[in-house]
């Protein structure tokens, strides 16, 4: 009994040390530019494995220096109550547990219907999977690049929910705000702003238009996905309804 006292002890002293060394990680991201996050890391890992190599390219902006428009889209696109919330939407998650639930009840229903009739719907529609909306917002996407592995456990998102609580009391809107523009992925290699508007329309972000910083928001959920796929039409289309939606965003 004494023993297992005692390794519940050592645990519990691990995690209260590894929640201090974020705190102390996250308190030194007020005045330091992280050099990397854990996901950019392993997204540089796994290419090294793949292709040999991974071609890195960043650059840092200050948030004075990030386009407005590119802010505004954004936050139209990803994370419309960004200035209003403590780091987690209630609202957007009860919305995404909604879409999500709807979406698993139509994927059991043709796959009723596939055993019903042995089989004979349409390829495409037995094969496509129920399509999962997350709801996170910019501060927890954040958290999770800056932090934490892609798996999905109940631990990794609970860990999750201290770093973005974590995020959003130490610093400011604005730094959150900046540190995901710089570092969240815009394709194989592509991180932040500027290397974004370089890559995709070989300019500097500051001269980006409204409907090029829109584009360029739409893409973030699936950003390899949509470079492969410049012309798609749910790019476009939802690119513009972005674009009619940044006027009405508050900047932090």
């Amino acid at each position: 009994m004494k023993a297992l006292l005692r390794w519940l002890a050592l645990v519990l002293l691990a995690g209260l040390a590894l929640q201090l060394f974020f705190v102390a990680r996250i308190a030194l991201m007020a005045v330091l530019d992280p050099e990397s996050t854990a996901f950019q890391r392993s997204e540089a890992y796994r290419v090294a494995v793949e292709k040999g190599s991974l071609k890195w390219r960043q650059h840092w902006m200050s948030y004075d220096e990030l386009p407005d428009h590119l802010k505004r889209a954004v936050i139209a696109s990803e994370d419309a109550s960004f200035i209003e919330h403590d780091g987690v939407d209630i609202e957007a998650l009860e919305k995404a547990w909604g879409k999500n639930s709807r979406a698993e009840q139509r994927a059991e229903q043709i796959a009723a219907q596939s055993a019903r009739f042995g089989n004979k719907l349409a390829p495409a529609r037995l094969a496509k999977p129920p399509k999962i909306v997350g709801g996170s917002t910019i501060t927890q996407q954040l958290a999770k690049n800056l932090f934490l592995s892609g798996e999905r456990t109940l631990l990794r998102k609970g860990q999750e929910l201290v770093l973005t609580l974590l995020l959003e009391a130490l610093l400011d809107k604005q730094r959150i705000l900046e540190i995901y523009l710089n570092s969240v992925e815009w394709g194989e290699g592509v991180f932040g702003a500027e290397a974004a508007a370089q890559h995709y329309y070989r300019k500097p972000a500051v001269k980006l238009s409204a409907y090029e910083a829109a584009r360029l928001a739409v893409m973030l959920p699936r950003p390899r996905y949509f470079e492969t796929r410049p012309n798609s039409g749910y790019l476009a289309s939802r690119a513009s309804t972005i674009t009619a939606r940044m006027g009405g965003i508050e900047l932090p």
